[in-house]
């Protein structure tokens, strides 16, 4: 990744992001606002990426999202949000979000799920994929999207890993199943548990096995 806007009102949320950025792509240029005006000024650079947060000085959630996804029609764009308004996340995949991370989630995810839509990919929590799915006993019936594109992602890799965790085995012990080092498990797991929307690997794993993915 050459360059990442990160754009949160609060100092400390995009100081935070900024370091976890700077440390995985040291060479990547970080621009950061603290507004949506300042916000869509600078995604017209079209940075690789862009994470925003929700509620920001200067527009709605909608009418934020909306003016950063016309002012750079192609840059995937990861919110990091403390919403729990399904309605509202629905609204924001037809308009093409690229994924969202809970503001509770550890730097291993948030870097999962990034890894994950620069790849292609889209980060959708579990329960809003099942909304959009009509899998739900409630579904939402006006939304405008592929279903399709919102089954989780996972690579062969990540499906054999997900498997032997499946049957107990530990991270080492995947590591040496599979002749691959513990740190190169951990980074399939995350990237899986990111994926699938699970809370950890147990949870990544059950959700799999439910899901046909192994």
């Amino acid at each position: 990744m050459r360059s990442c806007l990160i754009c949160d009102d609060h100092a400390l949320v995009r100081d935070a992001l900024a370091g976890a950025i700077g440390r995985r792509w040291p060479d990547a240029t970080i621009i950061l606002a603290a507004t949506f005006p300042e916000a869509w000024d600078k995604a017209a650079a079209a940075p690789d990426l862009c994470l925003a947060d929700l509620t920001m000085p200067g527009a709605d959630e909608r009418g934020g999202i909306a003016g950063l996804r016309r002012a750079a029609p192609g840059m995937p764009l990861l919110v990091i949000t403390g919403s729990h308004d399904d309605r509202l996340l629905l609204d924001l995949i037809g308009g093409g979000v690229a994924g969202f991370v809970p503001k509770t989630s550890g730097t291993e995810i948030i870097m999962a799920a990034i890894d994950l839509i620069l790849a292609g990919g889209r980060y959708i929590p579990q329960r809003v994929a099942d909304l959009a799915a009509g899998t739900q006993s409630e579904p939402v019936r006006d939304i405008q999207s592929d279903t399709r594109s919102t089954k989780p992602i996972v690579t062969p890799r990540q499906a054999e890993v997900l498997r032997l965790v499946a049957e107990g085995y530990s991270n080492k012990e995947v590591a040496r199943h599979l002749d691959l080092s513990p740190a190169t498990i951990k980074t399939h797991v995350a990237q899986a548990i990111a994926a699938i929307g699970a809370t950890n690997r147990t949870d990544a794993a059950i959700r799999a096995r439910a899901l046909g993915l192994i």
